[in-house]
C-alpha cells in the first residue's frame, strides 16, 4: 500500500476554512470535514484528521497525526514534543493584555498582584516571570473578555484580531504577549517516506505563499525610458520586453511583491509607463 502522511486541521473554527482552502489551492482533493473525524484525498497520498485545535499539538506528538496545521499560540501554550515547520501567513492574530478602560495603564508592572483571566496560562505565567511580575492567574475557556465585568478578574489576556470585541466588553487593548499565525507542525520522527511526502506538500504550500504576496504586472514603456522603468521592475530574475507593433514602444512584463505594489505602481507611472495592467497570480514556482 501507498504510505500516507496524516495531517490534523481544525474540525470547526476561524482555522477551519483557510486549512481547507490552503489544501485546495495546492491541487489536493478535500471533502467537506463537516462532521468527519478524517477523509482521504483522491490525489495526494495524504489523509485529513478533522479535530479540536487544542488537541492537534498532543496528536502529532503521538504520532496520531504526522504533521498539523494549529495556531501558533496553540503550539506555545500546550509546549509538546513537535517541529514548527512553517508559517502559512493567515489566522493572524495576537495574544494581548486588556483591561478596563477606565483604568490607567502605566506597564506591565501594573499588572503585580492582580487577577488574570486567560485561557493561555502557561504563555501568560511565562510572560509575566519574564517581567519580574507576579500575578493571580485565572484558566478559563470561553467568553474571557466577560471575567472583568463580572468581577472574576482586574486584567485578560486573549486573542485579539480586530479589538471589536474587547470594544463592545468595555477593555482596551494594552500589551502584546505573543503575535500568532497559523503554522504547520510535525512530528519529530517522521520515516524518510513521510519526508519525502512532506516536502512535495510544502512545495506547493509555498508556491501558493509566493503567488499570494506578488502581482503580475504588464505595461506599454516607450524605449526611451526602458532603462529607467526596467530598473524598478526586479521580476523574478529580470523583467521580459518584447517590442510592440507601434513603433518606439515595448512590452514590458514582470511581478511585483504586495508589500511594494503601490509604491513601485506610481513610480512606473511617473517614469511614462502606460496601460498597466495587474493580474493576480495563482501559483508561482520558483
Amino acid at each position: 500500500m501507498q504510505q500516507k502522511l496524516k495531517i490534523a486541521i481544525q474540525k470547526s473554527g476561524r482555522l477551519y476554512e483557510d486549512s481547507v482552502k490552503l489544501l485546495k489551492d495546492c491541487g489536493i482533493d478535500v471533502k467537506n470535514g463537516i462532521n468527519k473525524l478524517k477523509t482521504e484525498a483522491e490525489n495526494f497520498p495524504l489523509e485529513i484528521y478533522f479535530l479540536r485545535d487544542d488537541d492537534i499539538p498532543q496528536y502529532v506528538e503521538d504520532a496520531v497525526a504526522d504533521i498539523g496545521i494549529v495556531g501558533e499560540n496553540v503550539v506555545y501554550e500546550k509546549n509538546k514534543k513537535v517541529q514548527l515547520v512553517e508559517g502559512l501567513g493567515f489566522g493572524k492574530c495576537r495574544l494581548s493584555i486588556a483591561v478596563t478602560r477606565k483604568e490607567e495603564y502605566t506597564g506591565v508592572a501594573s499588572l503585580q498582584g492582580k487577577r488574570i483571566a486567560t485561557s493561555y496560562p502557561v504563555l501568560v505565567e511565562n510572560f509575566l516571570q519574564s517581567k519580574g511580575v507576579q500575578a493571580e492567574i485565572h484558566e478559563i475557556s470561553g467568553s474571557v473578555e466577560i471575567a472583568p465585568g463580572i468581577g472574576l478578574a482586574d486584567a485578560i489576556v486573549d486573542l485579539v484580531s480586530s479589538g471589536s470585541t474587547l470594544f463592545m466588553n468595555g477593555l482596551k487593548e494594552v500589551e502584546v504577549v505573543l503575535k500568532s499565525e497559523a503554522v504547520l507542525i510535525r512530528n519529530e520522527q517522521l520515516s524518510a517516506e513521510q519526508m519525502q511526502i512532506l516536502e512535495r506538500l510544502l512545495f506547493r504550500i509555498r508556491a501558493v505563499k509566493k503567488a499570494k504576496n506578488t502581482k503580475y504586472v504588464l505595461l506599454n514603456a516607450p524605449n526611451d525610458k526602458l532603462d529607467e522603468i526596467i530598473a524598478l521592475l526586479p521580476g523574478m530574475k529580470s523583467p521580459t520586453v518584447l517590442p510592440l507593433a507601434e513603433a518606439g514602444w515595448s512590452s514590458v512584463h514582470s511581478v511585483l511583491s504586495e508589500n511594494q505594489f503601490w509604491d513601485i505602481i506610481e513610480q512606473l507611472k511617473a517614469a511614462g509607463a502606460q496601460g498597466i495592467l495587474v493580474i493576480p497570480i495563482e501559483k508561482m514556482i520558483i
